[in-house]
């Protein structure tokens, strides 16, 4: 008699610091058919962490550099095109999402060297000197990502803000997070560094306000909370002037970049 073979099922888990983990606490909840790993504050700690750890790191490296590495999650995402239409549920719908993600890392990829020419300047001054406006990362930014469209609505959220030198912790689509889990192995394989991305599933109503109050998080992009949840996160946020931003559209642009940026002055003597 021939033994019929079972499937593998698929055991999803987070991504924190360039590793996939289960939640610290062992509980799950249910979503998309599957127990999916639900994120604890330990967790959230955990991806805050390893996010700061990997920060200085990541905003050193050139501008080149992080575009070749946007172009490699591009390029990942691209090979495997028909997994993520799967999870989708198929058709042309789900098709025009993976693909508008794909051009998304491309997009941004192309930025990384151009945003110092764009959004910087030189300030005419009265004095023997140059003054030169120079765009630097936030450092740490919490991205929660809007629940549809799964995998596009946060990829506009996170190239963006790594594109610009920052780490990321996002928080995936709570009903529909398989797209994002499985968007932490396209990053895993595609040369990203150990902890620039972190995303964590779960439910919202539990992480968000410890997301929004971390002293170690420096910026939040709300563009998945309702009104309700952005006004909890801005009193929130306010315990240490947190910037917070919703890029309630999802149309690629260089100020969703720059939203994330800080702006440096630097004086220089002439002729020194």
């Amino acid at each position: 008699m021939t033994a019929v073979r079972l499937d593998v099922r698929k055991t999803y888990k987070l991504y924190v610091g360039g590793q996939f983990v289960r939640s610290e606490s062992g509980r799950a909840y249910r979503a998309e058919g599957y127990n999916l790993p639900r994120a604890s504050r330990k967790d959230l700690r955990d991806a805050v962490r390893a996010a700061r750890t990997a920060s200085a790191g990541w905003s050193a490296r050139t501008a080149m550099n992080r575009g070749q590495i946007l172009y490699r999650i591009a390029e990942m995402l691209e090979g495997r095109r028909a997994q993520f239409l799967e999870l989708l549920g198929g058709g042309r719908r789900a098709g025009r999402e993976v693909d508008a993600a794909i051009d998304t890392w491309v997009w941004y990829a192309g930025w990384t060297d151009k945003l110092a020419q764009v959004s910087g300047t030189v300030n005419p001054v009265g004095g023997p000197y140059f003054n030169f406006t120079i765009p630097e990362p936030t450092g740490v930014v919490g991205v929660v990502a809007p629940e549809q469209p799964a995998l596009l609505g946060l990829v506009r959220r996170l190239a963006p803000a790594i594109c610009g030198g920052n780490t990321v912790v996002a928080l995936a689509s709570e009903s529909r997070p398989l797209a994002a889990l499985t968007l932490a192995e396209v990053a895993a394989t595609g040369d990203t560094p150990a902890g620039v991305v972190n995303i964590l599933s779960g439910q919202r109503r539990e992480l968000l306000p410890w997301l929004a109050a971390h002293m170690d998080v420096n910026a939040v992009d709300a563009s998945g909370c309702d009104d309700q949840e952005l006004q909890a996160v801005q009193e929130a946020a306010a315990g240490n002037l947190k910037r917070v931003v919703r890029g309630v559209d999802l149309d690629l642009s260089p100020q969703a970049v720059t939203a994330l940026m800080e702006f440096k002055t630097v004086w220089h003597p002439i002729r020194v």
